[in-house]
């Protein structure tokens, strides 16, 4: 397996592909380094030789955010949010969903599984 940035990239998969499995390399951005390396797209990861893996590793590294300092970028981000207290730093701290969406109902992603209330019934209790 192909080694860049210190993830192993699958074998089998074409480089272009294979690119994609880096945090913050998309389609677009893989078929653009392969373009600026001068390697074809659709050769296999596999076929790929060392000289070209390092044109690759130093394009990533030159001209792109990727990886550790990607995610180190990201969490950076909502800290500074969270320490001005701001609307989405507050909706952060208490993870809820940051964009506007509703939270009466769905937004289980972000809120966890359910939480049961004892005491809750239906109309009947009502009567």
């Amino acid at each position: 397996m192909p080694r860049i940035l210190g993830v192993d990239i699958p074998n089998d998969r074409s480089i272009a592909v294979s690119l994609t499995y880096l945090y913050g390399v998309g389609p677009k951005t893989a078929r653009e380094l392969c373009h600026k390396a001068g390697i074809p797209g659709t050769k296999a990861a596999r076929e790929v030789a060392e000289d070209e893996l390092g044109r690759l590793a130093a394009l990533l590294e030159r001209d792109y955010t990727v990886e550790g300092p990607l995610r180190r970028q990201l969490a950076q981000n909502v800290s500074r949010l969270r320490d001005i207290g701001c609307y989405r730093g507050l909706r952060h701290r208490r993870g809820l969903p940051v964009r506007g969406q509703r939270t009466r109902t769905n937004a289980r992603t972000r809120k966890g599984p359910k939480k049961t209330v004892a005491g809750k019934k239906g109309v009947k209790d009502l009567r």
